[in-house]
C-alpha cells in the first residue's frame, strides 16, 4: 500500500519516509512517529492502518541519522541493539527537525495534519505539540502513545490538541509522569488502561493487550477524525 519518499530537513539532512495513501482522496494526513526500532514493519502497519481509514500515513525514519536502512525487530538480539546502539543517540530535539520535514511533506496534500507517537515517538511527539512553532510546523492534533519521559517536560504548552494513552501497569513510565501532565494540562485527554504495560497497542510485542489496543486506536481515530477531517 505504500512506497519510500526522501525528505529534506530544515538542517540540510537527507531522510527516508514511507508513505501509505488511502485508495480515495485523503481527509488528512498523519504523521507516524517510530519507537526505538526504526520504520520497520510494525511501523509501516500503522501507516497503512491510517490509510485505510482515509488518512495519509507518513513515517519519518529518524534512524537515518546514524545510517541508511536501520530497521529492528523485538527479539534479543535486536531489543539489545535498540537500547545499547541507537537509544542512546536519538535526540528528541532532533527528532522534531525530521518530523517536521515530514509533517510539511504531508501538507504539502493541503489536508489537516496530525502527528501519533510510541514510546519514544510518544515523546517526541508531545514536543511536536509544544515546541513544533520553531520548526514551522503546528499539528491539528497530536496522540502519544505510552511517552516515556514525559514527565520531564509535562509544563511545556502544547499548541494543538493533544490525547495521551498510558498503561496503568507501564513499568518504564511512572504513575508520576502521568500525574504531572494531569496537574500541568487538565485539558489534556489522558486515557489509562488498567492492567496494561507498555507498548500495551503494538501486536508484535509480548506485551500486546487487544482490548486495549483495539480502545485505544478507536478513541485515537475519533480524536483525529474530529480534528482533521
Amino acid at each position: 500500500m505504500g512506497n519510500w519518499v526522501t525528505l529534506k530537513a530544515d538542517d540540510g539532512h537527507q531522510l527516508d519516509a514511507y508513505v501509505a495513501t488511502p485508495a480515495e482522496e485523503a481527509v488528512g494526513a498523519v504523521v507516524v512517529v517510530q519507537e526505538i526500532f526504526g520504520v520497520n514493519q510494525s511501523i509501516r502497519n500503522v501507516a497503512d492502518w491510517y490509510a485505510s481509514q482515509g488518512f495519509i500515513g507518513i513515517a519519518p525514519a529518524l534512524f537515518d541519522r546514524f545510517g541508511p536502512n536501520i530497521e529492528l525487530g523485538y527479539g534479543p538480539e535486536d531489543l539489545k541493539r535498540a537500547f545499547q546502539d541507537f537509544y542512546p543517540k536519538l535526540d528528541p530535539n532532533v527528532s522534531v527537525v525530521d518530523i517536521a520535514a515530514a509533517f510539511h511533506y504531508a501538507k504539502r496534500a493541503g489536508k489537516p495534519t496530525g502527528i501519533v507517537g510510541f514510546c519514544y515517538g510518544g515523546l517526541a511527539t508531545w514536543l511536536c505539540a509544544t515546541r513544533g512553532e520553531v520548526h514551522r510546523m503546528q499539528p491539528d492534533g497530536c496522540v502519544c502513545y505510552y511517552p516515556g519521559g514525559i514527565g520531564k517536560v509535562a509544563n511545556e504548552e502544547p499548541a494543538s490538541p493533544v490525547m495521551i494513552h498510558f498503561g496503568a501497569a507501564d513499568d518504564h513510565i511512572g504513575a508520576d509522569q502521568r500525574e504531572a501532565v494531569e496537574k500541568a494540562h487538565p485539558d489534556v485527554q489522558i486515557n489509562v488502561y488498567d492492567g496494561v504495560g507498555h507498548a500495551f497497542a503494538n501486536p508484535d510485542r509480548p506485551s500486546y493487550n487487544e482490548p486495549a489496543a483495539r480502545l485505544a486506536n478507536e478513541r485515537t481515530l475519533a480524536f483525529f477524525r474530529k480534528h482533521l477531517a
